[in-house]
C-alpha cells in the first residue's frame, strides 16, 4: 500500500458536492484519486472542481485506489460496497449502510472476507462536541432513560432543502434517514437494543420506543416533515450521574467528515476496528428494520418489534457494538 491512502469517491449528488468531495480534496492525509457517478457529466464536473479525474466505471476507480468513499442512496451503496470490499478496498460509507438487513449483512460479510477496514459516517458521532459528549456518556454508564428528537424539515411545506427531491428519502422517510443519527448516540450510551416499537406521527414522523440490554429505556422522535421553525436536534440522558444534554453542533459536517477520514486512516494503520464500522452499521439497520416491521404490525407487539440478537456477520460471532 502507498504511504498516502488513495481514496476515490462514488457519488455526485448534493451530499457528495457539499461534504464528501470538498473534505476529501482538503484532507492532508489522503490522495483524492477521482470520482465515479451514475451521471458521467456530473462526475466530470465534480472532479474538475476539485482537481481530480472522473472514472467511467466503479471498477476503474477501484483499480486506482486503496479505499472508496460512498455518497449514494443506501441500496446503491450496499452493492458497491460489496464490490469494493471484494476488490480489497477499504470502506468509508454513509449512513444507513443499507435499508435491508440482508444487504447490510452482505457488506459486513464482504468486508470480513477481504479483511478491509471500514468506517460509517454518522455526522453526530464524528462531530467534535457531539463525539466527545457521546464518549463521556458511554464511559460514565448508569443511564436508565433517554429521549432524542431529530426533527428535520426536508419535506415540510416551507422546505428549501436540496434533498427534497431525493427518491430514497421520499420512499423510506425519517426512520431511515435521521433514525440512524439518533441510534448512533443512544446505543453507545445505553447499550444494545433488544426490543423496539414504533408508531406513526404526522407526515413521515415516527416515534420509537427502545428497550436496551441491561434494562434501560429510551425513546426517539424522528421526522423530515417538521416545520422549519420546529426543526432541530436534542438528546437528553438521565442516570446515576444526573442529566446530560447533547451539546449544539459547533462545526459544519465537513469537519465531522474529516474526522471520519482520520478514523479510517487509523483503522487501516492499526488493523483495529472502529466503533462505527460496518458491523455497527449492520446493527443500526437491524434495529431500524425491526422498527419498520413494528409499523407494519400496527406499531406494537413483540413479533413486529423484536430485534434479533447479534449484529455480527451472518448473526454469528458478533463483536461488541461499542
Amino acid at each position: 500500500m502507498t504511504t498516502t491512502l488513495r481514496i476515490g469517491l462514488l457519488g455526485t449528488g448534493p451530499w457528495a458536492q457539499r461534504v464528501h468531495a470538498p473534505a476529501l480534496a482538503a484532507h492532508p492525509g489522503i490522495s483524492f484519486t477521482g470520482v465515479w457517478g451514475r451521471r458521467p457529466e456530473a462526475a466530470a464536473e465534480l472532479a474538475a472542481r476539485h482537481g481530480t479525474r472522473p472514472y467511467a466505471s466503479p471498477e476503474d476507480l477501484f483499480a486506482d485506489t486503496d479505499a472508496v468513499a460512498v455518497a449514494l442512496p443506501p441500496s446503491v451503496q450496499a452493492d458497491l460496497a460489496v464490490r469494493a470490499a471484494e476488490a480489497g478496498r477499504h470502506l468509508l460509507l454513509d449512513k444507513p449502510v443499507a435499508t435491508t438487513v440482508a444487504e447490510a449483512r452482505a457488506v459486513v460479510d464482504a468486508a470480513d472476507r477481504a479483511g478491509v477496514a471500514s468506517v460509517v459516517f454518522f455526522t453526530a458521532r464524528f462531530g467534535v462536541a457531539e463525539g466527545e459528549w457521546t464518549d463521556r456518556a458511554a464511559a460514565a454508564g448508569g443511564w436508565f432513560t433517554a429521549h432524542a428528537d431529530w426533527l428535520g424539515s426536508v419535506f415540510a411545506a416551507d422546505s428549501d432543502s436540496p434533498y427534497v427531491d431525493s427518491p430514497w428519502r421520499r420512499e423510506k422517510g425519517a426512520l431511515w434517514d435521521v433514525g440512524p443519527h439518533a441510534l448512533s448516540l443512544l446505543l453507545p450510551a445505553l447499550g444494545d437494543v433488544e426490543h423496539v416499537t414504533a408508531a406513526r406521527g404526522p407526515g413521515d414522523t415516527v416515534l420509537l420506543t427502545l428497550r436496551h440490554a441491561g434494562g434501560a429505556a429510551s425513546s426517539a422522535t424522528v421526522s423530515l416533515t417538521a416545520p422549519r421553525a420546529a426543526s432541530g436536534v436534542s438528546v437528553t440522558l438521565h442516570g446515576a450521574s444526573g442529566t446530560t444534554v447533547l451539546p449544539s453542533r459547533q462545526d459544519g459536517p465537513d469537519v465531522a467528515y474529516a474526522r471520519a477520514v482520520d478514523a479510517l486512516l487509523t483503522a487501516v494503520r492499526t488493523g483495529e476496528r472502529h466503533s462505527c464500522d460496518v458491523r455497527f452499521g449492520l446493527r443500526v439497520t437491524e434495529v431500524l428494520a425491526a422498527a419498520e416491521a413494528s409499523l407494519g404490525a400496527g406499531g406494537e407487539g413483540p413479533a413486529g418489534g423484536a430485534v434479533p440478537a447479534g449484529g455480527g456477520a451472518s448473526g454469528e460471532g458478533a463483536a461488541p457494538l461499542i
